[in-house]
């Protein structure tokens, strides 16, 4: 199964779309499965598909080796005439965020690494987050290093931070959060919790994030298949 790591390197791309029927978000699943059953790209890590819960929708989680190896598979005959068509048909909405890992953390339980894939049962949100350049590396140490409150929440599993240093359908800087929980119950009541019942490390990080943020989206999902080049 995937592993997200800083240490790895990996260019990730996070593949993010929307629609409007529960038929259409089959349609976008058996697409994305068939696209990574047959993904034999250059520098090509890995592929996780997830689909989405709480909205319509889907994620895919990629891992590749290089920038320059995403640009040739997006500048290929298959991506430009095949793919990107079909997708603009079925979706209301397409991001293609490029990232870097840049922080990861997981509770003692999670195991000493953040695996992803359909053989666990993780409740997983990815939320995007915008703000301006100028404030790109505090966005990212409010995601990350300034939560380590989180490891006493409930249900907490782990939580990852990627920095966007590219993307096509989407403007501005940002940065995402890719986090697991137990269940949807345990991350529901997480963000329900009243301010004045939050922990005080809690309302602190939530003040600078509402300082720096210029916009927030998200949407829960569960893995439902995924693949890795060979080694």
């Amino acid at each position: 199964m995937p592993v997200i790591s800083p240490d790895d390197r990996y260019l990730t791309v996070l593949n993010l779309f929307t629609t409007d029927t529960p038929g259409k978000q089959e349609q976008l699943l058996d697409a994305m499965r068939e696209i990574v059953d047959a993904a034999a790209y250059p520098g090509w890590i890995s592929s996780t598909v997830h689909s989405g819960q709480d909205k319509r929708g889907t994620a895919n989680f990629i891992q590749w080796r290089s920038k320059h190896d995403l640009e040739i598979r997006y500048a290929g005959e298959e991506f430009r005439h095949r793919t990107v068509p079909l997708f603009t048909e079925i979706t209301t909405s397409i991001r293609l965020l490029q990232n870097e890992v840049v922080f990861t953390q997981r509770h003692s339980s999670a195991g000493p690494a953040t695996v992803i894939g359909p053989e666990r049962d993780d409740y997983t949100v990815i939320e995007i987050l915008g703000t301006a350049q100028e404030n790109l590396i505090d966005l990212v140490d409010v995601l990350g290093p300034s939560q380590e409150w989180l490891l006493e929440t409930p249900g907490y599993r782990s939580h990852s931070v990627l920095r966007g240093v590219g993307s096509m359908y989407f403007e501005g800087p940002f940065a995402v959060c890719y986090s697991q929980w137990d269940d949807k119950k345990s991350f529901d009541d997480f963000r329900a919790l009243p301010a004045a019942e939050q922990p005080v490390e809690r309302q602190k990080t939530q003040a600078r994030l509402d300082s720096i943020a210029t916009f927030s989206d998200w949407n829960s999902y569960r893995v439902a298949h995924s693949r890795s080049a060979s080694k």
